[in-house]
């Protein structure tokens, strides 16, 4: 089935209505003291919304390795509500967090995995847990700062991208369901984020120019070796070339994932070529990190791709095969591709064009036109080439 004209596979339509972004209605906005949901929250004041604001606490801060921005957020959003005239009430979810999110995070990785917890915590606790909190206290709906956009189809709320292409952020809401889509607005997704620096100066936000927030949820932009080796034991081992070269040794292979070229501590090597070295592959069994040089090695570039964990946003599969439009990470441009159905309630991806680094305990998503369809977990990647004959391939 081919959604190359983006027309959605699920029903047929190739456009729809704008959700919620007319006036009335009590909503929570998830006032995080950046300038995107600051914008957020005085753009439904303008659409006539009776507006209150809740921060969101996720994540226990200890301040070990001097990184501690709660506090800094907190003052922001008190600030923002404070010009913007509304309430600000906190959230405290740490709890939630910690079992839906976390846990799950620190398994994937020790099973060798690079997981991405943003897609856990918009599912579990933006738009599950805090959901629950805001109808709890007499809120309709919920807002957030994502650049993303709903439409509704026929009785069916659809999940778009943002408009502004640097800044979509459909990638990691792929596994919000029908109940979360129909009760949440995102205001910004129809600006550009130059638009909304524009707005929150004009408004006379203090926050209108504030750095934008980078990083895991909940690790931000602390150096993450340090931040894991607190909770998963450290197992060292060999890093080997494919040919079984022993070069060094790494420090536990959930530090590490496919394609990384920094922080292996390998540097010149009498002999070797002068290219850099990438991460090929992680043998789980005798805890070796592959490398060798070159990025584009052939051991890097994959055909396709198994899925487990499949969602769909509509909450139901479309015909397969589909044909339609993929990524394998965030920001990366869509890519042409197949799925189809995999033994084991599985999805097989097939790539119109090999793949680079493709990374199992990522998200792949798929696209038709602007409408996200949903997405899965990669399971297991389908290499060109393995990265060994037999010894250290991946195993997951």
């Amino acid at each position: 089935m081919s959604v190359a004209d983006g027309r959605s596979p699920l029903s047929g339509a190739g456009g729809w209505p704008s959700v919620g972004l007319s006036g009335g209605g009590s909503i929570l906005v998830g006032l995080s003291g950046g300038v995107d949901s600051a914008v957020a929250a005085w753009t439904l004041g303008q659409q006539g919304y009776r507006v209150r604001a809740a921060f969101v606490k996720s994540w226990e801060e200890d301040d070990r390795d001097g990184h501690c921005a709660a506090a800094a957020d907190v003052a922001e959003a008190e600030a923002v509500s404070r010009v913007l005239a509304i309430e600000l009430e906190r959230v405290n979810l740490c709890a939630e967090y910690w079992d839906q999110v976390f846990e799950p995070f620190l398994a994937a990785c020790r099973a060798g995995l690079t997981p991405n917890p943003d897609v856990l915590c918009n599912r579990e606790i933006k738009f599950r847990a805090f959901l629950d909190y805001a109808l709890g206290r007499g809120a309709e709906r919920i807002a957030t700062g994502h650049y993303a956009r709903v439409a509704q189809d026929g009785g069916r709320h659809r999940l778009l991208r943002g408009r502004d292409p640097e800044k979509d952020q459909s990638y990691f809401l792929y596994a919000l369901d029908q109940r979360a889509l129909a009760r949440v607005l995102f205001p910004i997704g129809g600006l550009t984020k130059a638009e909304v620096r524009r707005i929150a100066a004009d408004i006379g936000l203090p926050n209108h120019a504030r750095k934008g927030s980078t990083g895991i949820c909940f690790i931000g932009e602390r150096p993450f070796a340090s931040f894991l080796s607190r909770f998963l034991a450290p197992r060292p081992g060999e890093i080997r070339t494919p040919s079984g070269d022993v070069l060094g040794t790494h420090q536990g292979l959930a530090l590490y994932t496919l394609g990384q070229r920094k922080g292996l501590g390998i540097g010149g090597r009498a002999g070797a070529r002068q290219e850099p070295w990438f991460v090929l592959a992680k043998d789980l069994d005798r805890n070796i990190l592959v490398v060798d040089q070159g990025h584009d090695h052939p051991a890097l570039w994959s055909e396709g791709l198994l899925v487990t964990a499949a969602h769909w946003v509509a909450g139901h599969g479309p015909v397969h095969p589909l044909e339609c439009r993929c990524k394998v990470r965030y920001r990366q441009p869509d890519q042409a591709c197949r799925v189809t159905p995999s033994p084991g309630g599985r999805l097989r991806v097939d790539f119109a064009r090999p793949q680079w680094a493709v990374t199992p305990g990522q998200s792949v998503v798929f696209y038709a036109g602007e409408e996200c369809l949903g997405g899965g977990v990669i399971a297991q990647v389908l290499q060109t080439q393995p990265a060994t004959g037999d010894a250290v391939a991946q195993r997951h």
